[in-house]
């Protein structure tokens, strides 16, 4: 089992998720013909919030990050980047489980976009979103909160932490996303 925890991202994370981006982009963006090497990791660089940021470590090393940016009438889901030796390891699974169970809690809706033809889609649509708008390049989908909220305090598989839980680091404090 893979040891993972979460924690909030600071403003030194920046080109560590700048660089997960344009590697886990990159097949995509060249398949729909919209590579740019720079412009990848300056979009990131343009619109990176730490406040709205977490990163996923594995093993104690950065492995990952989500952001959950708040917006007048939901939460929007974006830069959920996970280092490709680690995708369907069931790691984003449980990040994103953690992340909408806080987010039914609250009532909002949860929106993103996800690249035409990547196979991120199917992972979100396992988890409720369906498409709602779409353009030659981006699928814009929703999850409306769930009717029945699962309880925050279920077990984790072993080996895993849930958003908001402990984990060590440096410094010893580490939190989830806001409730």
């Amino acid at each position: 089992m893979v040891d993972w925890g979460i924690r909030p991202a600071s403003a030194s994370d920046v080109e560590a998720v700048a660089e997960l981006r344009a590697v886990v982009l990159r097949a995509d963006l060249e398949r729909l013909g919209r590579y740019d090497e720079r412009r990848v990791r300056q979009r990131l660089r343009d619109g990176f919030d730490p406040e709205h940021t977490w990163v996923i470590e594995v093993d104690g090393a950065f492995a990952g990050c989500v952001a959950l940016r708040p917006a007048e009438d939901a939460q929007w889901l974006e830069h959920f980047y996970l280092a490709p030796r680690l995708q369907r390891s069931g790691i984003g699974s449980d990040v994103l489980r953690g992340l909408l169970e806080r987010c039914d809690g609250s009532g909002v809706p949860v929106r993103l976009n996800v690249l035409q033809g990547s196979p991120a889609r199917r992972l979100y649509e396992r988890h409720g979103f369906t498409a709602e708008t779409q353009d030659p390049v981006d699928v814009f989908m929703v999850r409306y909160p769930a009717r029945e909220v699962v309880s925050l305090t279920a077990v984790p598989p072993p080996g895993s932490r849930r958003i908001g839980e402990s984990a060590p680091r440096a410094g010893g404090h580490e939190s989830g996303p806001p409730s």
